[in-house]
């Protein structure tokens, strides 16, 4: 069965189709659920919240579209373990050490490491609070109001240094891409 028919019988309601994305995502929701939780919550926890994702793909099998339900499995699982995170272990420590990006493939793995070090690496060039502004919107998830609140800024401010923030990144990654011959 390929995707595009599982999602027309999951739509029909029929349960084989579930279990064929269930069988076929699970390392990939797992790896996102991990990613965002790492050591912080339990097994248990992590397999809950990976359930979780499946469960909510059932009752609302009619929002993926064709060709989008890896990504929406993959929204659903960051959103579901960084509410699980505010719940259950209060504010998220800053730390990015375990992020990984869920690439299939040997060639994959290569360039995602390479990917992620470039990546982090321009984040970090970013200084303070610029940084931490840029963790806590695109790691933790959090809205501009929580991390003005937290930083003692503005919502307006917050923004404004996540737009500036995305430009020089977007130059910073651009010029890494092309030096490293991605270009």
């Amino acid at each position: 069965m390929d995707e595009n028919t599982a999602l027309a019988r999951l739509r029909r309601g029929d349960e084989k189709a579930l279990e064929w994305f269930v069988t076929r995502y699970t390392p990939y929701v797992g790896a996102i659920v991990w990613n965002v939780i790492g050591g912080r919550l339990s097994v248990q926890d992590g397999e809950e919240i990976t359930a979780d994702v499946f469960l909510t793909l059932w009752r609302n099998r009619e929002k993926p579209r064709e060709g989008s339900v890896r990504s929406y499995l993959g929204a659903i699982a960051r959103s579901r373990a960084i509410d699980r995170l505010r719940r259950t272990a209060g504010e998220p420590e800053l730390e990015y050490d375990e992020l990984d990006m869920a690439v299939e493939g040997p060639e994959g793995s290569v360039l995602a490491r390479e990917d992620k070090t470039l990546l982090l690496r321009a984040v970090d060039e970013l200084g303070p609070p610029d940084r931490e502004i840029f963790l806590r919107r695109y790691y933790f998830g959090q809205t501009a109001p929580e991390i003005g609140k937290k930083l003692g800024m503005r919502p307006e401010a917050v923004r404004q240094r996540l737009k500036r923030g995305r430009d020089l990144l977007r130059e910073r990654l651009t010029k890494g891409a092309h030096e490293n011959g991605y270009f």
